[in-house]
């Protein structure tokens, strides 16, 4: 992504960034089906039409707003695990990181858990393409750490994301806001993840 450089483009940056925002905001609380362009427009202040200048339409909007959220797991997980060469260390940075991100995206999650099919078809490769890659990023982690084969390590990360991000579903935002919940969840997925056999 290029970095808008007159004030012009990142007025529009700033817009598109308010755009996204809302627009997650509104899926995770009445679902795809339940917003209209028109919602979104409003809650920035703009006409539902003015959205067209920045997305193609509502699918499009959704797209992005995923796109993003598994973009940004893949850069953010993969920078957090170079950051380490300890392999405790490393693995323990990761489920922190996950941590953080899920308590303080709890409405993309909602939105990715139940709003994923109404995807295009290409958004939704790239999702689960971006997906597979932080899937990986954490079975390279968890490797060292436990004797298991291929398949047992990817249904430790994978059942370890399903509790990390049950979290937006059975918590309050005041709970999620808490430094004791991290510290709990941190805990329950680290156990998790190394579950005796």
């Amino acid at each position: 992504m290029t970095t808008p450089t007159t004030a012009r483009d990142r007025a529009k940056a700033e817009r598109s960034d308010a755009i996204l925002h809302e627009a997650a905001r509104l899926f995770a609380a009445r679902g795809y089906n339940g917003v209209s362009l028109e919602d979104i427009g409003a809650a920035v202040g703009v006409s539902g039409p003015a959205v067209y200048r920045h997305f193609a339409g509502k699918q499009a909007l959704l797209g992005a707003v995923l796109v993003k959220v598994s973009n940004d797991l893949v850069t953010g997980g993969t920078v957090v695990a170079a950051a380490s060469a300890e392999p405790e260390e490393r693995m323990r940075s990761l489920i922190r990181f996950h941590v953080d991100f899920a308590l303080g995206n709890a409405e993309v999650i909602q939105v990715q858990d139940r709003d994923v099919a109404h995807l295009s078809d290409e958004d939704r490769a790239e999702v689960r393409r971006l997906q597979r890659t932080y899937i990986e990023v954490w079975i390279e982690a968890l490797a060292p750490l436990l004797t298991a084969t291929p398949e047992e390590l990817r249904l430790r990360v994978q059942a370890c994301f399903g509790l990390i991000n049950s979290t937006p579903h059975s918590t309050r935002a005041t709970t999620r806001a808490h430094t004791a919940t991290a510290t709990v969840l941190a805990a329950m997925a680290d156990a998790a993840l190394r579950a005796a056999t």
